[in-house]
């Protein structure tokens, strides 16, 4: 197999540093990511079918290719087959867990980073494709994140976003809904938000199309499994759950029922960016 050059590092451009609260709340993400990492691919099948529709608009030839959020390195790998040993494909995780499992799942034919999407350890320009599927609503800082892309991207490269939209994973904030103990379910950024920070980061082509995607489940325990499988979680840090408060959702959950299981509706934003 041929040796792939090593990816252009370079040290990103100074951003503000992360406020302490930005700074915990990646902590907690990259350790949730990386406590799922082994059980992410077998519980990601929603995650999997979102990405069909990002993997649609892929450009018929790429050289140097970014997937931002890479997770446990499928998309990465499958980047890395369809555009063949000539394009360098780097796969980037903020969860070091995460890119743990790709090495051992996908070897060397992608080359392994770990990062903050924030601040990405890349030259600039040094990106023909960016690809990311469901990794920058963890983000806080979503200026931050469009400009580190858009910093990187080549002129005439492209970027490929799959994010989430206000309303996603609406009937698990139903089910587990208490007066005292709300979920903690992510502040998700509409179309208009994502359309401004794209334009703000120096993308002249901005595309943003919505839809709703509805996934279904046998009963409340594999909806969680499908959630906190991939590192997301509902009830907040410290919060103990009582047999009370899983009889209670699952009551609230049954009557969401449809027949073909109980339900799961993702807001997906996709973005097809250019500079």
């Amino acid at each position: 197999m041929m040796a792939l050059p090593a990816p252009p590092l370079d040290t990103p451009r100074r951003a503000a540093p992360p406020s302490t609260e930005q700074a915990g709340w990646r902590g907690r993400v990259a350790r949730a990511f990386s406590r799922a990492a082994p059980q992410y691919a077998e519980r990601a099948s929603a995650q999997r079918a979102m990405a069909t529709t990002l993997l649609a608009g892929l450009p018929e030839r790429a050289e140097a290719v970014l997937d931002l959020g890479c997770g446990p390195g499928e998309t990465a790998a499958g980047l890395a087959e369809r555009y063949g040993a000539a394009c360098l494909v780097i796969g980037l995780d903020l969860a070091p867990g995460m890119l743990d499992e790709a090495r051992r799942s996908h070897g060397d034919p992608v080359r392994w980073l770990c990062g903050d999407a924030a601040a990405l350890p890349l030259a600039d320009a040094s990106q023909e494709l960016v690809v990311s599927n469901l990794a920058i609503q963890w983000c806080p800082d979503l200026d931050a994140v469009l400009a580190e892309v858009r910093r990187v991207l080549r002129p005439g490269g492209r970027a490929l976003i799959n994010t989430l939209a206000p309303g996603t994973i609406a009937e698990v904030s139903h089910a587990w809904s208490h007066p005292e103990r709300p979920a903690a379910l992510l502040a998700f950024r509409d179309a208009g938000e994502h359309r401004r920070a794209a334009r703000a980061a120096g993308f002249r082509r901005v595309d943003c199309r919505e839809r709703a995607a509805r996934f279904h489940y046998p009963d409340l325990a594999a909806v969680m499994a499908s959630i906190k499988g991939v590192g997301a979680q509902v009830a907040r840090p410290g919060a103990r759950l009582t047999r009370a408060d899983l009889a209670r959702a699952a009551r609230r959950f049954e009557a969401l029922r449809e027949p073909e299981g109980l339900p799961v509706t993702y807001r997906l934003l996709t973005l097809e960016l250019s500079p």
